[in-house]
């Protein structure tokens, strides 16, 4: 009843909130709230967001799906002016103010006061102020649409409007423009009036490239793009002084029905001698000259005199002071050379060069022309760099409570160390540490009875460290590195205590803006698992499980002084007692339980799996990944992103100990240092796409496909390379690790596998404000392939099995910080491949079944 009544009261609210809000509460008497645009062209209506879009009103915007202008309704929560609302309530009684400070104070009233006005200035910022149609702006509006047509040869292209009151609600009108574009322009004939040499030469060499061809339609947008065209291949051609100013198009449309002969024109340089300017024809300059100053600031720029110089295959540098680098870790940064022509994209690449190094502050980069140079095309390009602080510190602590411990303490330091070895090479060592309290240590009665530790150490170079040359394959311009990384971690009483050991030489390469290569030469971890005893405390799910089955074979212990009613959940036996039910199940020791095929095969996975999960890894791997992203910033939302990666697991050590006589395990594996080694070989691809609608919102897809194949010396994935499902960037109608595999429906602990589906897609719009929502649909599982695994449910064994695949659909709201995005999404089983077939479908829709995410920035 209670839960019925709220249901009620919140509907009642939000009625009398919508419904009570006047929307033209702003509006002044004899003006009109705009309601409606109506575009008719050439006596259709159109929605096309390009001629919309020329419309400087637009209606006040509606919730998603509604017709509800919320922005407009906070806004008018808002009152005009707060401030002097305020203070006549204040003296609107006699002696109010005088009580009020002495019940508060003078500067909580004031501070009353700029509360008001703080929250008034908050909801016009949140809402949007209402629309009022401006004559003024209509007017523009009908310019702006003329000259849109007009720039796809609707030359006379006329337009009118009117502005049409609603007749049963006060104080609102739409407008109705009416645009007739006539007979569009094409081009006809194309000439060129191009006064230097040079250009011409440079136009003619590249006139097949031309975004301008006879028959086309004339498009503004095509002249624009050749302007572009031109300039970029002028400048990169060593046409130093040309400036897109310089090209202009004159279009015959005289008497020419409806086509357009255009003529190309671009004159000579205008160079100013004394007080008047002279015309010299663009010539091609050649740098003759690179100088780069290695720690210029504000402070030092005006002393003139270099202490410190050296010269390097050309190029000459310079330093206020003792210089702190190695010539050659600079000018393998620059993409300007001396006794070259000049060129805007080397230019351009010594920025992004120089930014990659994180040595030193955006760089200034001029050209002066060569006073001394005798034939006047010569150039001196100055590079102006500034180092970054030598050392940065980082410091963090941190509170917390989770269902592993319930108080913890950590912190966290790094450290950075630039040019460390004076080729702009940097270091940087960070370390971990934090104490809890937990109930669950037994044996433990210290209050901080839980430690974790970690640090690493990563120390990268400009350059690829090979014995190799790889200059010719992988050039300087694409900001080469090595990276080399290791990292120590461990835990104390965490889990089974797992202590881990990474190392990592790395190179990486950009060989252009969108595209970026990573090779991991090697890649090793060792894990190992100190508590390995302490599974079945850990992995309770699987626990409880086991003893269900323990249950229904009737299972009692032989230790007669144990209850049997406690079954395997005796208190300080659950390790040793539940070792020896797997093994009596598995050996058939119990003769005098009837033990079916299906439980007694569920019990070998859980041993299987306890295997995978407690073992000690060795993993030395070699893997390559390659990035296209075509987001130009974060503020982009029309962009692609592609990611594959292959890893090799084990066979560099497989083929280096073919000779040897390395010991063997139980199981026939060889070991190294007393762990065996894995053996695989791994694929993933990502692909995600998103697009810009024309209202604003975006629609983003993702899909992921990843396989690890185990051979050789392993018959598994290690779990610290395997797949999961679920959670807030996967499948978010499933917690993380509780999907899967197949349609197995596992309770157990961290269910994971090594062959892995996902699709997503959601349609993310503005709701108000820094308020977004968004609507989304999640598909994909993991199974088990080609590996130890035999249970069918957890197999992948073909096509059919894609109908395996949970599917979660929801919704979710985000909050734009501008730094960062926090959401919550809601996601609902709405195909759940755990149930029975034909029970699959909505069974689980539900929000009960529900899982609410929170996360950091968006999901993909």
């Amino acid at each position: 009843m209670r839960a019925d009544l709220t249901k009620i009261s919140l509907i009642l609210l939000t009625a009398l909130f919508f419904y009570g809000c006047d929307a033209v509460k702003r509006v002044p008497d004899g003006k009109y709230l705009l309601t409606e645009n109506i575009l008719n062209v050439d006596g259709e209506e159109v929605t096309e967001f390009g001629a919309v879009s020329q419309l400087a009103q637009k209606p006040n915007p509606p919730i998603l799906f509604t017709n509800i202008p919320l922005g407009l309704h906070i806004y008018n929560i808002a009152e005009p002016n707060p401030d002097s609302t305020f203070q006549a309530w204040l003296h609107r009684k006699p002696n109010r103010k005088e009580k009020l400070v002495n019940f508060l104070s003078e500067k909580q009233i004031n501070k009353l006061d700029s509360s008001k006005t703080n929250f008034n200035d908050w909801l016009k910022k949140t809402g949007d102020a209402p629309t009022i149609i401006s004559e003024a702006k209509t007017e523009k509006s009908l310019d702006l649409l003329k000259k849109y047509y007009r720039s796809f040869g609707y030359f006379n292209t006329t337009a009118k409007a009117e502005i049409i009151p609603n007749e049963k609600k006060e104080k609102r009108a739409s407008i109705v423009y009416d645009v007739n574009r006539s007979k569009p322009y094409t081009l006809d004939s194309i000439q060129t009036n191009i006064a230097s040499p040079v250009i011409d030469s440079l136009f003619n060499r590249t006139v097949a490239q031309s975004f301008i061809k006879k028959g086309n339609q004339y498009n503004a947008t095509d002249f624009s793009n050749e302007r572009d065209r031109l300039t970029i291949e002028f400048r990169n051609s060593g046409v130093y002084n040309f400036d897109q100013e310089y090209i202009t198009f004159e279009a015959d449309t005289v008497k020419t029905d409806h086509k357009a002969n255009l003529t190309y024109i671009i004159p000579n340089r205008e160079v100013k001698v004394g007080d008047s300017t002279k015309s010299v024809p663009f010539k091609v300059y050649t740098v003759n000259k690179v100088r780069i100053v290695t720690d210029y600031t504000f402070a030092n720029k005006d002393r003139g005199v270099f202490k410190d110089s050296a010269n390097q295959r050309g190029y000459e540098i310079y330093s206020y002071d003792e210089l702190k680098f190695k010539p050659k870790a600079i000018t393998d940064a620059i993409s300007i050379r001396p006794r070259s022509i000049f060129k805007d994209l080397d230019r351009t690449m010594t920025y992004n060069q120089i930014s990659d190094l994180k040595i030193f502050k955006y760089p200034n980069i001029s050209y002066i022309e060569d006073a001394q140079d005798s034939t006047g095309t010569g150039l001196i390009a100055t590079i102006l760099l500034t180092p970054r602080e030598k050392y940065t510190f980082g410091v963090d602590f941190d509170t917390y409570t989770s269902t592993i411990q319930q108080i913890g303490i950590g912190g966290s330091g790094s450290m950075l160390i630039r040019n460390i070895f004076k080729g702009a090479e940097t270091l940087e060592v960070s370390a971990n540490g934090s104490v809890g309290s937990s109930d669950d240590v037994a044996g433990n009665n210290a209050f901080f009875n839980i430690f974790e530790f970690g640090t690493d150490v990563k120390l990268s170079f400009p350059r690829i460290l090979s014995p190799f040359n790889t200059s010719r394959l992988i050039r300087k311009y694409m900001s080469p590195s090595t990276n080399m990384s290791i990292g120590l971690s461990g835990q104390e009483n965490i889990g089974l205590d797992r202590q881990t050991v990474n190392g990592v030489y790395n190179y990486s390469w950009k060989p252009s803006k969108i595209k970026k290569y990573s090779l991991d030469l090697l890649n090793v971890q060792f894990v190992r698992n100190s508590n390995s005893e302490n599974y079945f405390n850990v992995y309770r799910s699987t626990f409880e499980r086991l003893n269900e089955i323990a249950q229904e074979v009737n299972f009692d212990f032989i230790d007669d002084s144990i209850d049997p009613q406690l079954l395997l959940s005796q208190a300080g036996n659950i390790p040793n007692e539940a070792d020896y039910f797997i093994n009596g199940v598995i050996n058939e020791d119990f003769e005098d339980l009837t033990i079916s095929d299906d439980l007694r095969s569920e019990v070998l996975s859980i041993k299987e799996r306890q295997e995978r999960l407690s073992e000690n890894n060795l993993i030395i791997a070699t893997n390559f990944t390659y990035i296209k992203d075509t987001r130009a910033n974060l503020f982009d939302k029309d962009f692609s992103r592609l990611r594959i990666k292959l890893e090799s697991a084990g066979s560099l050590i497989s083929l280096l100990s073919s000779g040897a006589n390395l010991i063997q395990n139980s199981s026939g594996q060889s070991e190294v240092f007393g762990v065996a080694y894995s053996q695989y070989g791994k694929v993933e691809t990502e692909y995600s796409k998103h697009w810009e609608l024309p209202s604003g919102s975006v629609l983003a897809t993702r899909s992921f496909l990843g396989i690890a194949i185990p051979f050789g010396n392993s018959n598994s994935i290690p779990f610290t390379r395997s797949y999961f499902a679920g959670g807030a960037n996967d499948n978010r109608g499933w917690r993380p690790y509780d999907l899967g595999p197949g349609s197995s429906g596992s309770v157990l602990d961290f269910n994971e596998a090594n062959f892995k589906i996902a699709l997503n897609a959601e349609f993310r719009f503005k709701i108000l404000g820094a308020f977004n929502g968004v609507f989304f649909i999640d598909a994909g599982n993991i199974w088990n392939i080609y590996d130890d695994i035999d249970s069918p449910e957890y197999r992948f064994d073909g096509i059919k099995d894609l109908k395996e695949l949970a599917i979660a659909t929801g919704t979710g709201v985000r909050y734009d910080f501008g730094f960062f995005v926090a959401r919550g999404d809601l996601g609902f089983k709405t195909h759940d491949p755990a149930l029975e077939v034909g029970k699959r479908w909505f069974t689980n829709f539900s929000f009960r079944e529900a899982v609410f995410n929170i996360g950091i920035n968006y999901p993909f």
